[in-house]
């Protein structure tokens, strides 16, 4: 028996031994660790889709108790469940009225990602920098005038703090932006970019996006503050930063742009109307909330003012985004995208339309009379450049205009585009900074959509007011 004894706490001391030594083991330290603020947009759950070897795989989320904190962490269980490539994340979730604080309290993590209710996100952008916590944000990062300013400051603050700020713009990643833009840098194709006028811009960009739509293979509930334009944020400053951002990003490349660069030329907005129903199918709700009551049209119709065009001259050059949103898009058709880019020698042109089976699709087309000879000679030696970067893309002529032809691999779709965006910003982690003419990008796009939003706002009140005098003057 003592001898039994002695062997159990010989292995009993071996053992403890051993949980020393293994507690001894240094902790794997990892580049990120996420804390989640308020997920209220399904954007919250895509950046996680997939796994990063930088970043821990323990991930925080600090929220109020409810459906949109609920939609983000059933995403998350659905990647971690999935059979093909699940992810691994372990969610510690805090859910409370003191959310915000009990993060900045706590930091448990580096970096905060915020996607959601736009009202207090430049506010939480501000106070993350404050407490040296880095910033990966989704769009909008500002949605008014007094969000801008915040923003500004939330920059300098960043600087002093050694810590970055980056918003999510997926749209770069998209292989027809892409190539578009590669190609407008090649003269024998492109030309040099036309001249401009605010009536034939250098580059017209329209989106259209959906109410109702599928995500991740499941349809789409929507937060009610979503349709709220003060929480959410209006379409000229929402969807239209995307817009804004890839002009920038094709006609100046990496320059360093200045808010003073960019002047508002022509601004509109106007409302997508729904009805009750039309609303509780994205929302699940019985009735509009009372916060939207205002804009909620005989008693019946609720207008959200998700579309905005905005015409604005960035130095000597003029562009054109508008943004449309409609409730569900036809049977077999997704969100579409239409990009025009005019050269002197040729306009390359984005579609994504019944007449390309809703999918984008890059045209390119010379201008007048051309050699179709000549023109398939110059094409193939300027793919040769691009085949540096995108081996295999070629093109067919078709319809007296060429047709660029892209291999399925680089077509990943825009869940995917969440992913290649965040190994880019964890670039710029690991480098300790972001490039100059990424955070002039941010300060100046954010400056033409809230200018323009504010602009906006005094035409229509002004149209309003006119309006009522009229009214009011004896006929």
């Amino acid at each position: 028996m003592i001898r039994l004894l002695s062997a159990v706490l010989l292995i009993g001391g071996s053992l403890a031994a051993c949980q020393q030594i293994k507690d001894a083991q240094p902790k794997k330290t990892y580049l990120a660790t996420l804390m989640t603020l308020d997920p209220g947009h399904f954007h919250s759950a895509l950046v996680q889709k997939n796994m990063y070897p930088e970043v821990d795989t323990t991930a925080y989320v600090y929220a109020p108790a409810g459906d949109d904190v609920q939609m983000h962490l059933s995403k998350i269980e659905q990647y971690n469940n999935r059979a093909d490539n699940p992810t691994n994340w372990n969610e510690v979730v805090y859910t409370g009225p003191d959310f915000a604080e009990k993060m900045f309290e706590e930091k448990p993590g580096n970096v905060m990602v915020v996607a959601g209710n736009n009202q207090k996100k430049t506010n939480y952008i501000l106070r993350a920098v404050q407490d040296s916590i880095h910033v990966y944000a989704d769009k909008p990062m500002a949605i008014n005038g007094q969000n801008y300013e915040t923003l500004k400051e939330a920059f300098d603050i960043a600087d002093k703090n050694g810590v970055l700020i980056y918003d999510i713009m997926t749209e770069r990643f998209e292989i027809t932006t892409i190539l578009q833009r590669r190609l407008s840098q090649l003269t024998t194709v492109f030309g040099e970019v036309a001249e401009s006028t605010p009536d034939t811009p250098a580059i017209t960009k329209e989106s259209v996006h959906h109410f109702s739509k599928m995500v991740s293979g499941s349809h789409l509930i929507r937060p009610a503050w979503f349709f709220d334009i003060d929480q959410q944020g209006a379409g000229i400053v929402d969807v239209s930063t995307h817009l804004v951002d890839l002009i920038m990003w094709s006609l100046y490349p990496k320059a360093n742009l200045k808010p003073e660069d960019a002047e508002i030329v022509k601004t509109r907005q106007w409302s997508t109307d729904l009805t009750p129903e039309q609303f509780k199918k994205v929302t699940g709700l019985d009735e509009f909330p009372g916060y939207l009551k205002k804009d909620v049209l005989n008693d019946s119709v609720l207008q959200v003012y998700s579309n905005g065009e905005i015409v604005f001259k960035l130095r000597e050059k003029y562009g054109k985004s508008s943004v449309i949103w409609n409730f569900e898009a036809p049977p077999g058709s997704k969100d579409t995208h239409f990009s025009r880019f005019r050269g002197t020698k040729s306009d390359l042109v984005i579609r994504q339309d019944s007449s390309t089976n809703f999918q984008p699709t890059l045209f390119i087309e010379p201008h007048g009379k051309f050699d179709r000879s000549k023109w398939e000679m110059t094409l193939n030696a300027a793919l040769d450049i691009v085949h540096k970067e995108w081996p295999n893309v070629d093109f067919h002529f078709s319809d007296n205009k060429f047709i660029i032809d892209i291999p399925d691999k680089y077509k990943v779709g825009h869940e995917a585009h969440f992913t290649q965006v965040t190994k880019k910003y964890l670039d710029y982690l690991k480098n300790g900074s972001i490039p100059q003419w990424e955070k002039d990008f941010m300060l100046t796009k954010y400056y033409i959509t809230t200018k323009a939003y504010e602009d906006s706002l005094r035409q229509m009140k002004e149209a309003s007011e006119a309006e009522d005098k009229e009214s009011e003057e004896p006929q």
